[in-house]
């Protein structure tokens, strides 16, 4: 193992840049930590809302407020986390998120009432904002060649066992109820990682930053932050709170705040600007095409995820941790498929992404099969081999398509482009558990049924897996 002093720069010839700081094996562990830290937070707190609701007395609309404050401060601030590293340093930034979430975690932990863990979840949604992004500009910065692909695969397999493992994790710790804590648990575990996760950051992960760094475009943020929120609050909140008037103007001002951004973003481009999401990287074809089959594919992964959960624990009655053990065939073959991607590639190319849409399709739809052949009597076993067959699928996607989207972004503009597809990602999280999840919900009146429900759900999925496949098919052969 290799590892590089974050301190130290190394000479170059008068005239030319200086190579950049290469990030060493502990150095990628410690950011691929920060990356799994917000991930697993956005789903591990579902399976203690009965708790949360049970001590706080918090409601249906606070608890939506304890799920949706989170993802929403998370997916505005993005795009701002990211051009914030290239202007300051992308280590000094994750070294801030990171003791932030910490502080933050800690907060919802000890929250004494339903809005005090409200308003600490937003400011966790913010600090993981100011972390994520700086993961994929380093590795994209201090990485290149065969090193690279490896780090996003890993990177890739981090985010899907994360998102699996958030509901795995959350229902252990609040089965558990270590010393009394319940759902705090939840919560307080984040608090010595981020601390371990600090202690590594400054031994070995290296500075980097954009060379040409641009100031943050203010009229650009706030216009991107009212387009995200009109879009993902009504979405997110309107089911639980009867769906009142502010719903439907806020997605009314949606298209209008979305076309206003574009338009400022563009005529800052004309002017020589740095606008925050800067148009000319739409011109990259990997990253245009590379954003939507993105899109669409977590948008189906986390309503999934949401679905299942509540099926087979209100549905069922298996409670967390079971439930939880339900995904565990899926996030193993998800690990696995991501370790053999850059293998794969080099072999096939981006081949390999429809292929796992169209694996991804028939796991999916063996699980429907099962769900309506035998509801009452299903069991974890029943689900396991829809499950790996799905993960694989997924595992031969998502980290292929974070390599295909960054391939051709400029090393200095690493911080936007990898805040631009996060952002993208983490909005995509949210509209699945807002849509697929509404939808879930709105059928499932009673117990009796959510098999029902569930079978419908996941055959509206299988079209979304379609989409997926219609979409990667337009993916450049090969990528870098």
């Amino acid at each position: 193992m290799t590892t590089t002093s974050p301190s130290v720069r190394t000479a170059a010839p008068s005239g030319r840049r200086a190579p950049a700081p290469a990030l060493g094996t502990l150095g990628l562990f410690t950011m691929l930590l920060g990356a799994a830290l917000p991930l697993i937070d956005f789903f591990i707190v579902n399976v203690a809302l009965p708790s949360i609701d049970h001590d706080l007395a918090a409601g249906p609309a606070l608890l939506e407020l304890v799920v949706a404050g989170y993802g929403l401060s998370y997916a505005v601030l993005l795009v701002l986390g990211g051009r914030l590293g290239d202007l300051f340093g992308r280590r000094r930034l994750f070294l801030a998120g990171m003791a932030a979430f910490g502080l933050t975690s800690l907060a919802c932990g000890l929250a004494p009432d339903a809005w005090t863990l409200v308003a600490a979840r937003v400011a966790q949604g913010a600090a993981a904002a100011l972390m994520l992004p700086q993961v994929l500009a380093t590795i994209h910065s201090s990485t290149e060649g065969p090193r690279r692909a490896r780090a996003l695969s890993l990177y890739g397999a981090t985010a899907g066992l994360s998102m699996a493992a958030g509901q795995i994790l959350g229902g252990v710790l609040v089965t558990a109820d270590i010393a009394g804590s319940g759902w705090r648990a939840v919560f307080l575990v984040n608090v010595p990682v981020a601390v371990a996760g600090l202690a590594l950051a400054l031994r070995t992960v290296p500075e980097t930053r954009s060379d040409r760094p641009a100031p943050v475009d203010v009229p650009g943020t706030l216009l991107l932050a009212l387009a995200l929120l009109s879009l993902l609050a009504p979405l997110t909140e309107g089911r639980a709170a009867g769906w009142p008037l502010w719903t439907w103007v806020s997605l009314a001002v949606f298209p209008f705040a979305a076309g206003a951004f574009w338009w400022v973003e563009r005529r800052a481009d004309r002017r020589g600007a740095v606008p925050l999401v800067p148009p000319s990287l739409l011109a990259l074809v990997p990253l245009r095409r590379g954003l939507p089959v993105v899109l669409a594919l977590s948008l189906g992964f986390s309503g999934f995820m949401f679905v299942i959960a509540v099926a087979l624990q209100q549905g069922l009655e298996m409670g967390a941790v079971a439930s939880g053990l339900a995904l565990v065939p899926m996030a193993l073959a998800f690990f696995g498929a991501s370790l053999a991607g850059p293998r794969l590639v080099r072999r096939w190319g981006t081949r390999i992404v429809p292929v796992g849409a169209l694996l991804q399709g028939l796991g999916i739809a063996a699980i429907a099969w099962s769900v309506g052949h035998d509801w009452q009597g299903l069991s974890v076993w029943d689900l396991v081999p829809g499950m790996a067959v799905a993960g694989l699928g997924q595992g031969l996607q998502l980290p292929v398509l974070f390599r295909v989207v960054l391939s051709e972004v400029p090393s200095e503009r690493a911080g936007v482009g990898s805040g631009v597809m996060v952002t993208t990602q983490q909005s995509a999280l949210t509209l699945g558990v807002a849509t697929l999840g509404s939808l879930f919900l709105s059928l499932a009146s009673s117990p009796a049924d959510m098999g029902a429900a569930l079978r419908t759900t996941l055959l509206v999925q299988l079209g979304v897996v379609a989409l997926t496949l219609l979409l990667s098919l337009r993916l450049p052969r090969t990528v870098k």
